[in-house]
């Protein structure tokens, strides 16, 4: 005779008043996994409870976090955005910090759907002392568009893009899919995080963060010149294209000038801009729109081609001009090819960001 699949038991279970109960349960494996799920949670809040957090030293560990200058000049640390006047924020990194001196808090990502095409990640970060949630459902797509179906001939779908060429839909490669998970999951956590930490400590932090900056830049100017460039170099943006972005030599910066450029590069390189959308919103706040036959045509030159390696770091915020900001796909590839030529691969990508929630 089989062995009975459950059997009756004895268990005990605290509370929250540290009272105790013993009952019979009778396990399988559900009730174990539910009960196990229960304690976990119970035991969050049991431990916030029994060592809450005292934010005279939150406020004091965040902000001798802010003081290192290592921290402080992290390119994910604080950004700017090129948009209008210029927009600022915190980055996920000073996010992360500021949450782990904080402590009892929960960030937890969950799978809440999932099928061939995409998958839905509810990422939610709640505050264990003051019970507060916060939650955001984040879609990921596990499909690529290319311009050949895969080696085996097979596709999910096909269609003709703008320029009248077949475009396969195929699944992601694991690398790309982890890639954009970690990307849009590590957003949603900044976003997320702000809204526990309170506004105050943020103030003071952004308010280090720059004068951290500032004083770096005022010390050694020269030695912080040559970081930018060789930064942004890294990004495929040359020294020239500083130097017509400034309307001046590089040495001829002020400690002002170079935080701003060390804001730009981290928004660059975390995927919030691009360098074309620097060059335009420039443009606009300027009021430089001429007509095309009153500026001076460029010199030809040869132009390099887009390597694998920056077309993946820059497409979050190609991403971004299409789906959010509503940019022609012809205009984006035109003004990306001002700086770097794309592959017909990556053009087709390119053109798939339009068609994902077809």
């Amino acid at each position: 005779m089989n062995a009975p699949i459950s059997q009756n038991a004895l268990a005990t279970r605290e509370g929250f008043g540290e009272s105790q109960s013993t009952f019979a349960v009778q396990e399988t494996a559900s009730t174990m996994a539910a009960a196990q799920g229960k304690a976990m949670v119970e035991a969050r809040y049991v431990m916030a409870m029994r060592n809450p957090r005292n934010w005279d030293q939150v406020r004091s560990d965040i902000l001798v976090e802010c003081r290192r200058p290592s921290f402080a000049n992290n390119k994910s640390v604080y950004y700017v955005k090129p948009i209008g006047q210029g927009v600022e924020g915190l980055g996920i990194r000073f996010v992360e910090s500021a949450l782990r001196h904080m402590k009892n808090v929960l960030t937890e990502p969950v799978m809440v759907f999932e099928d061939d095409l995409k998958e839905i990640q509810r990422v939610t970060v709640t505050d264990l002392e003051a019970n507060i949630t916060y939650s955001m459902d984040v879609k990921i797509s596990k499909t690529v568009e290319r311009s050949k179906p895969m080696d085996d001939g097979s596709y999910i779908s096909r269609r003709l893009n703008s320029w009248n060429k077949p475009v396969f839909t195929v699944p992601a490669q694991d690398d790309d899919l982890l890639n954009k998970r970690g990307a849009l999951l590590s957003k949603a956590v900044r976003t997320l995080g702000l809204r526990i930490i309170p506004g105050d400590i943020q103030d003071e932090a952004i308010d280090i963060i720059k004068a951290i900056r500032m004083d770096d830049a005022a010390r050694d100017p020269a030695a912080e010149r040559k970081k930018i460039v060789d930064a942004f170099g890294a990004l495929g943006v040359k020294a020239v294209d500083l130097v017509d972005y400034l309307g001046h030599d590089i040495d001829q910066c002020s400690p002002a000038e170079l935080v701003a450029l060390r804001g730009i590069y981290g928004a660059i390189r975390d995927g919030e801009a691009t360098w074309s959308t620097v060059i335009d919103n420039k443009a606009e706040q300027d009021g430089e729109a001429k007509p095309a036959a009153e500026k001076k045509p460029a010199t030809p030159k040869v132009l390099p081609t887009c390597t694998d390696e920056e077309f993946a770091a820059n497409t979050p915020a190609w991403r971004k001009a299409i789906l959010e900001k509503g940019k022609p796909v012809k205009d984006l590839i035109t003004s990306i090819q001002t700086r770097t030529l794309l592959t017909e691969d990556q053009k087709t990508v390119i053109d798939s960001w339009t068609h994902e929630n077809d």
